[in-house]
């Protein structure tokens, strides 16, 4: 990677590989997002409510990527706006590749360990990937005041020599190669509505198993006709224990038209758009982080629209920087100390 260019994308092309190409860091946020749940489908469904009140842009004018586990249940996301996939999906087509991957520049460079930056400084840029498995990219004189602000993280460098202060630990990338460093990259943005082409013609063994699915299937159309008309009359069954239940339950309720569906739907209680729980965890757990070892989590609850976490001070004066830890976040909430000596921290949804 050629760290410190100006911020435009890089086609990498190797033969017997799918095109890459490199984005600029500058136009992708790169996030660490808590996710427990068990399947990708369903971290895909939670993931815009996870990321809501982490990004400053509306969800309707980004895209959101999934990448892979950092840690357990805590996964890479990549945020960028709509304009920009387009223009890259644009420029890719120019270059002879429209089903290129699109690879966040920073992910080209080893992982550091946790509390780590590795960083590639240029003339114009530096790109940094972060202990956590994210990170970004910046104008090179900035990297300093970053480092800074980040409270002096060790740092491997892989670039251009970095100022003296910043005293870097020695790092080599040796003799892999970009294509081979981004060949399983981390993130690839090319998902979802933007997701890249699959080739329309089947192998041999493709087509052999089309054609044992197809017979499968012949064989089964007989079967599922009997079993039609045997649900029908459980159907039928079902309809009738419906309507005695609504009449039992409500009273003058009519149960008499066609659109029972619909008359059952109208005595439930209307559910909420979305449960604010995720988002808010995963901005505390967040906001938590920095102080890991410090405490004990004791027990979570949720009650309206607040998150409760229960921790057991390991160190004296932890009430005082999660209080702190809450302000720098602008998370809304307060940590209050419980009769036994537990600190109860409370976050608001915004």
């Amino acid at each position: 990677m050629t760290a410190g260019s100006e911020p435009s994308s890089l086609i990498i092309d190797e033969a017997g590989g799918a095109a890459t190409m490199l984005v600029p860091g500058e136009a992708v946020r790169l996030l660490a997002v808590d996710l427990p749940l068990p399947s990708r489908a369903k971290r895909l469904e939670a993931l815009p409510f996870a990321v809501e009140e982490l990004i400053a842009d509306p969800l309707d004018a980004v895209h959101l990527a999934l990448g892979s586990e950092l840690s357990p249940r805590r996964f890479l996301v990549g945020v960028v706006r709509h304009a920009q996939m387009q223009a890259w999906i644009e420029e890719a087509a120019l270059a002879g590749h429209p089903d290129a991957a699109f690879v966040p520049d920073a992910l080209a460079l080893p992982r550091p360990d946790a509390g780590e930056w590795a960083v590639e400084l240029g003339e114009t840029r530096a790109v940094v990937r972060t202990g956590d498995g994210t990170g970004f990219a910046m104008p090179a004189p900035m990297i300093a005041a970053a480092w800074e602000a980040a409270g002096r993280p060790p740092i491997r460098n892989y670039g251009a020599p970095l100022p003296e202060a910043m005293a870097a630990l020695p790092a080599e990338l040796g003799e892999l190669s970009l294509a081979r460093r981004i060949a399983e990259p981390a993130l690839d943005l090319r998902q979802g509505i933007y997701g890249r082409r699959r080739a329309a013609s089947l192998p041999g063994w493709g087509r052999r198993l089309f054609w044992v699915g197809a017979i499968g299937l012949t064989a089964h159309v007989g079967i599922a006709a009997a079993d039609t008309m045997m649900l029908r009359a459980i159907a039928d069954r079902r309809e009738d224990d419906t309507r005695m239940l609504v009449a039992t339950a409500s009273p003058g309720t009519p149960t008499t038209g066609d659109d029972l569906a619909g008359t059952v739907a109208d005595l439930l209680p209307e559910p909420k758009r979305y449960s604010a729980f995720l988002p808010l965890l995963s901005r505390v757990s967040a906001t938590l982080a920095p102080l890991n070892g410090q405490m004990a989590v004791r027990g979570i609850g949720f009650r309206g629209d607040a998150l409760m976490v229960d921790l057991e001070p390991l160190q004296p004066g932890l009430a005082g920087r999660l209080s702190g830890a809450i302000s720098d976040a602008r998370l809304s909430g307060e940590v209050t100390t419980l009769p036994n000596g537990t600190l109860r921290l409370t976050a608001r949804g915004a």
